[in-house]
């Protein structure tokens, strides 16, 4: 029987099948053996028990598009970035991290950026000067509703996840997005940053079609997965522009005659950006004197 792998607590696994039954699983041992762990996301052939209405052995995992490693989640088809136009202030830095990782696994970007009624127009502007080329982007106040219509059509069919920094508010645009009851929390007043409220992962179903990985962890990166070769083509601006530097092996740090340092200097690719891609690149190259 074939279901949807749609939450993990304390090795148990809860499987939704196609007849919309939710079962309770336990894994065979052969997934442990071969280093396999079943995964939020996964498609899985599920055998109930013929002694109990709604517990069933997890047998088979079929073949993954992409897989997270923190949190543990897997087939996802758009990771929804989301911060905050103020309270806490943005960091494109970090909003930047999340879009590499996209890039990465392959999945769909889009930026939510929320708490409009909070911020002054100077910040929005500056959004839509750095991504409005690259991502789609979307304005939100989740408190009132404002842009939740707009985005509810954007993600319908697809099987979305929440990232974020803590305190933008995921927990309640997922609640506005669908009414699911993930648990909000306040903004501490001492460093101005969200708590996190979201204890285990889960898939919800929207009405409108698509679905919604409710996530903890997702919110920082201690270290970045991508390396110095393939860094550059996880920003689709300078990706563009692949093999057009002096040198094959361009960085686009110092070098001479590289394409991409002149394209920040002539506007075509935002200071803002740039300066985030040669932080990430310097981590990884330090990331990778320090393993040696």
């Amino acid at each position: 029987m074939k279901g949807l792998l749609v939450k993990g607590i304390a090795g148990f696994y809860y499987v939704k099948t196609e007849d919309g039954k939710v079962y309770e699983c336990k894994a065979r041992g052969i997934f442990k053996k071969e280093g396999i762990t079943p995964t939020i996301g996964d498609e899985v052939e599920i055998e109930p028990l013929p002694d109990a209405e709604d517990e069933a052995v997890l047998e088979k995992i079929y073949p993954r598009k992409n897989i997270f490693i923190r949190p543990p989640i897997c087939n996802v088809d758009t990771l929804i970035i989301v911060t905050a136009a103020a309270k806490p202030d943005p960091s494109f830095q970090i909003i930047d991290r999340f879009l590499v990782m996209a890039e990465e696994a392959g999945t769909e970007a889009i930026i939510c950026v929320n708490k409009i009624d909070l911020a002054s127009d100077e910040i929005l502007a500056k959004f839509r000067e750095i991504y409005e080329p690259l991502y789609p982007l979307h304005f939100l106040c989740t408190k009132q509703g404002e842009g939740i219509k707009e985005l509810k059509e954007a993600l319908a069919g697809r099987r979305c996840a929440l990232a974020g920094p803590s305190g933008v508010g995921k927990s309640t645009l997922v609640n506005k997005l669908e009414n699911v009851g993930a648990e909000t929390g306040k903004i501490s007043e001492r460093t101005g940053r969200g708590k996190q409220t979201t204890r285990h992962t889960e898939i919800f179903e929207m009405e409108y079609g698509g679905m919604i990985f409710d996530t903890p962890g997702f919110t920082s990166f201690e270290v970045l997965e991508a390396d110095e070769q393939d860094l550059p083509h996880f920003y689709p601006e300078i990706a563009k522009l692949s093999g057009r530097c002096r040198y094959d092996n361009c960085r686009h740090l110092k070098e001479p005659g590289c394409i991409v340092r002149e394209a920040v200097k002539n506007g075509e690719i935002h200071i803002s950006r740039y300066r985030s891609y040669v932080g990430q690149i310097q981590e990884i190259i330090e990331k990778e004197k320090n393993r040696y």
